[in-house]
């Protein structure tokens, strides 16, 4: 059974603004998140080893949450405020641990 058609986005900005979202929006954030995780906390060792495995799962789900959104340019926003959030802690911690 087919989807109903009222439902689904009909711009092509909207489709394209919510695909590169997820894809790069959500990348920037999960790679981001995992930096400050490094710099933040002390076995920075095992944290390096698991990024793989859990940059790839947090990275999946952010690329499905701006199709919960009705506007594609507002999951853009939230990345990009999450983006600019965790890049300031990422240098805060770096300025107290500049060798790591």
């Amino acid at each position: 059974m087919p989807a109903n058609p009222k439902y689904l986005t009909q711009s092509n900005s909207q489709k394209l603004a919510k695909l590169s979202a997820g894809i790069f929006g959500g990348y920037i954030v999960s790679a981001l998140l995992h930096i400050c995780l490094v710099v933040w906390l002390p076995n920075s060792k095992e944290i390096l080893i698991t990024i793989i495995y859990t940059h790839f799962i947090i990275w999946g789900l952010l690329l499905i949450i701006p199709y919960l959104f009705d506007n594609g340019w507002k999951a853009w926003g939230i990345y990009i405020l999450s983006a600019i959030l965790l890049f300031t802690i990422y240098q805060f911690g770096n300025q107290q641990n500049p060798f790591v």
